[in-house]
């Protein structure tokens, strides 16, 4: 029996359709162990899951949503209690595992230089795992696989997943439109920074993947570019990441040297790598746009205390 076919009009465009027809195709003709990869935002994620149990009934779906870091992906699918009675498995999340590796590059001391080198040395984890089991998970699944990742997590696997990408039977892109993205950064940029101090280690980790995929988009503007970044940089000191931080708030400073935000998120970058006469300077480029902003001249006493002036 058939599923009712899914009309998209009202949220898509004609080449959104096309592309998710090719691959509802192309998993409804699939036997046996396939690999798709779908290039989606998280919002689209979800519709395209949903539309998909619908239109194809007749093979079982499963998802393997990945919230927290993985380092062994076969295991973690031998593992599923219903992998014998699976068709389909969507897989979600992969990306957060890619950021974990790039958090613990940076702990390290690692440039970013280092950390997007293709070589062994430059490979998360579980992009090896992917790579090294790639026959096992042939000749062990008969499961079409369905990878659906933002953009960044996408390019990850070309580059530096390579053995694993190329046994891939499709990949399908699915951009966001206009209106989508700007209601996804609106809904980012309602946030207050301040809002973020209450947030938990993984939920910040579930922010910046979502501003990261915001940012590589091409519908955005430079105010939203400019916007995110204050916001990404927030996040990475929260990470300790205060080197990334002062690069991220220069890259938006270039876009708007006015942002008074983005001046103290540097100064308190830089304060935290005990650069205290950088970052009363920063401190002090914040206040002469906004001679009003407390956070400013609370974070600029501090500096001039651990200054001892």
């Amino acid at each position: 029996m058939k599923g009712e076919r899914i009309i998209w009009q009202e949220d898509f465009s004609l080449t959104f359709t096309e592309e998710y027809e090719a691959l509802v195709e192309t998993i409804r003709f699939n036997e046996g162990f396939s690999l798709l990869f779908a290039e989606c935002s998280r919002p689209k994620r979800t519709k395209i899951m949903e539309k998909i149990r619908l239109d194809i009934p007749e093979k079982r779906a499963d998802v393997l949503g990945l919230d927290k870091t993985i380092y062994h992906f076969y295991n973690r699918v031998k593992e599923l209690p219903n992998l014998k009675e699976i068709d389909i498995l969507f897989v979600t999340g992969l990306e957060y595992s890619l950021y974990q590796y790039e958090e613990e590059m940076k702990e390290r001391g690692w440039d970013n230089n280092e950390i997007i080198s293709i070589s062994r040395r430059g490979v998360p984890p579980v992009l090896i795992n992917l790579n090294q089991q790639r026959e096992r998970f042939r000749d062990d699944f008969d499961i079409c696989f369905v990878f659906l990742l933002p953009r960044f997590a996408i390019d990850y696997l070309i580059k530096r997943a390579p053995d694993f990408f190329d046994w891939r039977s499709g990949l399908f892109r699915f951009p966001m439109d206009k209106e989508s993205f700007d209601k996804e950064s609106l809904e980012v940029c309602e946030k207050k920074l301040e809002d973020y101090i209450e947030f938990t280690r993984q939920e910040r980790k579930f922010e910046w993947v979502r501003i990261k995929s915001l940012l590589d988009e091409d519908l955005i503007s430079l105010g939203q570019k400019a916007d995110l970044l204050v916001r990404k940089a927030s996040l990475d000191r929260k990470f300790q990441q205060n080197e990334e931080a002062i690069l991220t708030c220069d890259e938006a400073l270039k876009i708007e040297p006015n942002d008074h935000k983005a001046w103290d998120n540097k100064g308190i970058a830089l304060e935290n790598l005990e650069r205290y006469e950088e970052a009363v300077a920063a401190y002090e480029k914040a206040l002469e746009i906004k001679p009003d902003f407390h956070y400013a001249w609370h974070n600029k006493g501090i500096a001039l205390e651990n200054l001892e002036r």
